[in-house]
């Protein structure tokens, strides 16, 4: 159901367009339609370690040329991550993610023509190209159709679909290889990639609560708040970049991306050559860490709305939880090498390698909180290429520790001793830095994470009284009256209103 927006009182300009109108229907099948292209976009991550020991088997290539094979794909991936992030101000989701998918469908193509090393590392860094920005971006998209309040849920179910992607890839990719050959896997995922891009093309659009809105800086500051600290159109990239809140998601970020980059290159190789598991095994186990991880990103968010929503802080509702996901998984890498028994060593592989799975979408939501809604893009773009960065490296060390060290078992408990290490780094950087409250206050933008209390566009009737909302009580209880000039529905409009929720 569309609500309708209240009109501006008679008799007073209309300095800033109505509040959006939340469309849940048209909101929800954008949401699917992004999850599914978070499905794809890891599942075409995903194919190289599946394919992996008939691969290498096949081409007779070493630990080491293969991590630099899968290390490949990061070449670009951050690079393009920032570039697009800045580009999204001045072009639409709609084309940006139609592009996407696209050129993933292509870099899917050289191995089927020439199975070779260069065939392998030139689609691994197309793709990788081509899947930068697509987190962040998707993550941009969605934020645009749904209020601030309500992207809790949302968010998580686009990150979802990266456990979703592994979820059901796992079984399918695997049976493909098995069953026709590993090429067969790059093909389905091909046709797969440009079927999403058509549907995207004819359904995607983007919302209404983009940055496309007037800006907050052209309204009047709130009663009791003076023109410097209401929030502003822009503000300089290198305050909102070096800022702690920033900085802690991103290092929040880049220790959940080192364990999910050395779950895609060397997780399904380590299961079929240390644990000596079948290849359909190997992949029902790695589907179960990714339904772990699926869990929690379907429980975890949702919570913190709530918590925000009660009026809990952002640091402890949604910066704390990225420190602590990291440390256990942290704690668990660097324990699983030493337990004996199968069922202890598979709880902390899943511990391990999939309870950092809620670091993505919060680590979204406690950078938002303190980025200007005209810039979110730019940022996100920016936080996605530096928290990415271990795609870049953990692979390719991770293959030479193998090859250098004196068995494969004592390699692969360094590589996990090493990825523990800077995950703990990591995740004690995350809980002492993320404040976004006190960050947001600093750049004047403090209603962005103080003010838990936004208007739920479910509620029918007048909105609650809040002095975020209208900079003025009084006005309200004298008839709901807003000043002049309206300084809130411009906040609203711009979608300056609280984003970590």
């Amino acid at each position: 159901m569309v609500e309708p927006s209240t009109p501006a009182p008679p008799g007073e300009p209309a300095t800033a367009p109505p509040h959006p109108a939340f469309d849940r229907r048209r909101a929800w099948l954008i949401t699917a339609l992004i999850v599914a292209f978070m499905l794809i976009n890891y599942a075409d991550k995903s194919v190289l370690g599946l394919a992996a020991v008939p691969i290498m088997d096949e081409l007779d290539i070493s630990n080491s040329t293969y991590g630099m094979i899968s290390s490949s794909f990061a070449l670009l991936f951050s690079l393009s991550g920032l570039v697009v992030g800045f580009v999204s101000a001045r072009v639409s989701s709609r084309v940006l993610l139609f592009t996407m998918a696209v050129v993933w469908a292509v870099a899917q193509l050289p191995v089927l023509f020439v199975a070779s090393v260069p065939a392998l590392v030139a689609g691994r860094v197309l793709l990788g190209a081509a899947e930068g920005p697509a987190a962040s971006m998707s993550m941009h998209a969605l934020y645009k159709w749904f209020p601030a309040n309500l992207r809790g849920l949302p968010s998580a179910l686009q990150i979802s679909g990266a456990a979703l992607g592994t979820l059901f890839a796992a079984p399918v990719v695997t049976w493909l290889i098995t069953g026709f050959g590993w090429r067969s896997a790059f093909m389905v995922l091909a046709v797969t990639s440009m079927v999403w891009s058509l549907a995207w093309w004819k359904l995607g659009h983007d919302g209404p609560y983009g940055e496309d809105r007037v800006p907050a800086a052209h309204a009047p500051a709130p009663r009791g708040r003076t023109p410097a600290s209401a929030p502003r159109e822009r503000l300089p990239y290198r305050r909102l970049l070096l800022n702690g809140t920033v900085l802690g998601s991103i290092a929040g970020a880049f220790g959940a991306s080192w364990a999910l980059a050395l779950s895609h290159a060397w997780l399904p190789v380590y299961l079929r050559t240390q644990l000596d598991l079948t290849p359909g095994g190997a992949a029902g186990l790695i589907s179960a860490i990714s339904g772990f991880s699926l869990v929690l990103l379907l429980s975890v968010p949702p919570l913190v709305d709530r918590l925000r929503r009660r009026g809990r802080s952002a640091r402890w509702s949604s910066g704390a939880p990225q420190g602590i996901a990291v440390l256990l998984a942290a704690l668990a890498m660097a324990a699983f090498p030493f337990v004996d028994g199968m069922a202890p060593h598979l709880v902390l592989l899943g511990l391990a390698f999939g309870g950092h799975a809620i670091v993505f979408p919060l680590h979204y939501m406690t950078t938002s909180a303190v980025v200007p809604p005209v810039q979110r893009g730019a940022v996100f773009g920016v936080v996605a290429a530096t928290g990415t960065l271990p795609g870049l490296v953990a692979p390719y060390a991770t293959g030479r520790l193998l090859d250098s060290a004196s068995s494969p078992g004592t390699g692969y408990t360094h590589a996990f001793l090493l990825s523990a290490a800077v995950m703990l780094i990591c995740a004690l950087l995350a809980l002492v830095a993320i404040r976004p409250e006190r960050d947001a206050r600093r750049l004047g933008l403090a209603s962005q994470a103080d003010d838990p209390q936004t208007d739920d566009p479910r509620a029918d009737g007048p909105q609650k009284d809040n002095p975020h909302t209208d900079g003025s009580r009084a006005d309200d209880r004298r008839g709901g009256r807003h000043g002049e000039g309206q300084p809130a529905q411009a906040a609203q409009a711009d979608g300056s209103k609280p984003l970590a929720q």
